[in-house]
């Protein structure tokens, strides 16, 4: 959320609800943290009181075996209550931020694929750390120390009006005139740090970004400029933090300055007093000691004002998140579906159970998945990017998806995948449309391989247990021997249980890996964006040969870019502006299709007679 220039954020009823929304499910917790700190803090009050007793009885040759065994009751009893309560906040404060934490991430992974990649990953992972840090101390330890704040100035003011009245009168004067100018300094201190914030918000986004395309960066010799872009954000955040440091600085000097001033007029007027008859010593002494302290409910309300709005605003750009389209299942409170697919979810908190989808055995002749007359854009309003599209895909085989690029290949994958719902048209399984399925029924019959295959943070084996934790230690062999990568992964010291990175892992292995843990799937339909694009040839010709096994049992879908994976294909689609323009075998097409003839020509490629080597179509 972007404060305008020359706005200033306001504690407005609607606004502190959403910071409530935070702190509720913890209310009990609260009130036990406020008790305590009205406790403590009555003590306090309580203490020049008693201190004042001290000095009455040295006066009046009294025991002070009472008021001394009271200062030290009130200290040990003080000090638990305070050690209780700052416990009990702090854990509190950390439960607030790993509820908001776990809420998002959870959010964020079970949001549409739209509604996460519109947006800069990096801004998402500054709402999950930095602006939840912001919510500790605004969901939990603000309200408590504002409410005890006020108490315990009010209760000091009351006090001292006990002692004496004009001496009270005066101090109220300087109290007043500092909460004036707090009051006028402080909105323009929460304005600058939410500024701050919404900057470092956007330097974490850029600079992800950079760091992701660090190869390109540096291949264009454009570190210095890309590092002044992000810079500029931090130094805006700076330009803004060093106000809100000097706004701060100056209401403290004033705070300060305005509280030595009364203590020295209170020594003045109460000396008079103490002369005049009109007071005691030790009236004065316990007067002084409420006035010294003074500066602490102050200092409080003051701190926690600043906490509460900073809070405010962290809680907004977090609560933003619960605007992301999210897929269906992630809410359900108990969902049941009947008939070929069954899933039951049964949410319990934030966490939900999914059986295992059961299906009936489909007629061989039914298309494993189909698309009739499909339509699809990425927004509302955009150029669709697919329209009028029909494709059956058999129970078994190979289909290769052709065309020049935006001609919608990878839109068709998004469509099948529920990346993408479509506008128009409607997809089957099975032959029962995708809308009476489940997101996680639909992709449990599907496996995936990208082109750009990014690696799972974890080890090799957590990359491959990603879509089938319960794989044994043999199966991952299995698959690891079919992609040509169980020697080098015996090689490593730590085996399967090396850590993977992206600077470890070249983009050949990262595919493999990919394909490796989609084959241990053994999915009904295997979709591949060109899984042998970075592979060198031989290793190429073993995966070729996984991918004609899987064909043999199972349905196989593939985005070519390699003559290869085009001759091996049964049928070949092939798209253009968003259609399918033709399909057909190899030979068929090259004769009937301009398009598809253009596409070979261009790499001067001609028809073989035999089986070509690998080559990029496109």
């Amino acid at each position: 959320m972007t404060v305008p220039e020359g706005t200033s954020p306001k504690v407005s009823v609607p606004r502190l609800r959403i910071l409530w929304s935070f702190a509720r499910p913890h209310q009990r917790s609260l009130a036990l943290a406020l008790v305590l700190a009205l406790v403590g803090s009555g003590m306090g009050l309580a203490t020049p009181m008693v201190t004042k007793g001290v000095l009455d009885a040295l006066g009046g040759s009294d025991s002070l075996r009472g008021p001394l065994l009271a200062l030290l009751v009130l200290l040990v009893v003080g000090s638990a209550v305070m050690y209780a309560q700052w416990t009990l906040l702090g854990a509190l404060g950390e439960r607030v931020v790993l509820r908001a934490r776990e809420s998002m991430v959870r959010r964020f992974l079970r949001a549409t694929v739209p509604a996460v990649t519109r947006r800069p990953p990096g801004e998402l992972v500054t709402r999950v750390t930095s602006d939840t840090v912001l919510l500790h101390q605004a969901a939990t330890g603000a309200p408590v120390g504002l409410i005890n704040a006020v108490v315990m100035l009010f209760g000091t003011l009351v006090l001292m009006g006990v002692l004496d009245l004009v001496l009270l009168g005066t101090v109220a004067a300087a109290v007043a005139v500092v909460g004036v100018l707090f009051a006028v300094l402080m909105p323009g201190i929460a304005t600058a740090q939410q500024r701050a914030q919404d900057h470092l918000g956007r330097l974490g986004g850029n600079l992800e970004g950079a760091l992701r395309a660090i190869r390109t960066v540096k291949a264009g010799r454009a570190e210095d400029r890309t590092a002044e872009r992000i810079v500029a954000d931090a130094r805006i955040s700076a330009e803004h933090g060093v106000r809100a440091n000097r706004r701060e600085a100056l209401a403290w000097t004033i705070a300060l300055a305005g509280i030595q001033l009364a203590i020295i007029l209170v020594l003045g007027v109460g000396a008079w007093r103490v002369a005049e008859g009109d007071l005691e010593v030790s009236s004065l002494i316990a007067f002084l000691l409420y006035a010294f302290g003074l500066m602490d409910p102050i200092s409080e309300l003051s701190q926690n004002i600043t906490a509460l709005q900073s809070g405010i605003a962290a809680a907004e750009r977090i609560r933003e998140t619960d605007d992301l389209d999210s897929e269906e299942g992630a809410v359900a409170a108990h969902v049941v579906r009947e008939g070929p697919v069954r899933e039951a979810v049964v949410a319990v908190g934030e966490k939900s159970v999914r059986d295992t989808p059961v299906r009936d055995a489909a007629a061989q002749d039914t298309p494993v998945l189909e698309l009739r007359d499909v339509t699809a854009a990425y927004g509302p309003d955009a150029k669709p990017a697919v329209r009028g599209v029909d494709l059956v895909i058999p129970r078994h085989g190979h289909t290769a998806i052709v065309g020049p690029s935006g001609a919608g290949k990878t839109t068709l994958f998004s469509l099948v995948l529920r990346f993408l719902e479509p506008t128009g048209g409607e997809l089957l399984l099975d032959g029962r449309p995708y809308r009476d399925h489940s997101h996680d029924a639909i992709r449990s019959r599907l496996a995936y391989v990208e082109q750009d295959t990014p690696v799972v943070p974890g080890t090799i084996r957590d990359n491959l247990l990603l879509s089938r934790p319960d794989a044994t230690d043999a199966e991952l062999r299995r698959v690891l021997h079919e992609v040509r990568l169980a020697e080098k992964v015996d090689a490593l010291d730590d085996g399967l249980d090396t850590p993977l990175s992206g600077a470890a892992v070249s983009g050949g292995e990262r595919q493999r890996i990919a394909l490796a843990r989609a084959l241990l799937r053994t999915p009904d339909v295997l979709l591949l964006d060109e899984a042998t694009a970075q592979l060198d040839g031989l290793t190429e010709a073993a995966v070729q040969s996984c991918v004609r096994a899987r064909a043999a049992t199972g349905a196989v879908v593939t985005i070519a870019h390699r003559l290869s994976t085009v001759i091996d294909a049964d049928t070949i689609v092939v798209m253009e502006a968003g259609r399918v323009r033709a399909r057909g075998g190899h030979g068929e097409l090259l004769a009937a299709d301009t398009l598809y003839r253009e596409l070979v020509e261009a790499l001067r490629i001609a028809a073989p007679a035999g089986r070509p080597e690998s080559t990029i179509l496109g």
